[in-house]
């Protein structure tokens, strides 16, 4: 029953945070199409995405700004990004 319930309170947490990711995109001018895309990723694979949001966060304690921390760490994580998203993108495309 508590696992029923802390599944549920993670669900919708996760739910919380995507929804202001979305918005956040969508101020930065991010179409949509590209969000859904990001968001098929993150639903697909969401433990590399909170070790992906994790990094971040320590590289900024560290000191590092957002920009800088974020872009060690996706440069990090490239390869396995880049197998997501062309994979996605064949899934659209059809192939």
């Amino acid at each position: 029953m508590l696992d029923g319930l802390k599944k549920k309170i993670s669900d919708t947490k996760l739910k919380a945070q995507m929804a202001a990711a979305r918005q956040l995109m969508k101020k930065q001018g991010i179409p949509e199409s590209q969000q859904d895309m990001i968001f098929t990723a993150m639903e697909k694979n969401p433990s590399l995405f909170e070790k992906i949001a994790k990094e971040i966060e320590h590289k900024k304690k560290e000191g590092k700004g957002e920009m800088a921390a974020s872009m060690e760490v996706m440069r990090k994580y490239q390869g396995e990004l880049q197998k997501m998203f062309a994979s996605r993108a064949k899934k659209i495309k059809g192939e």
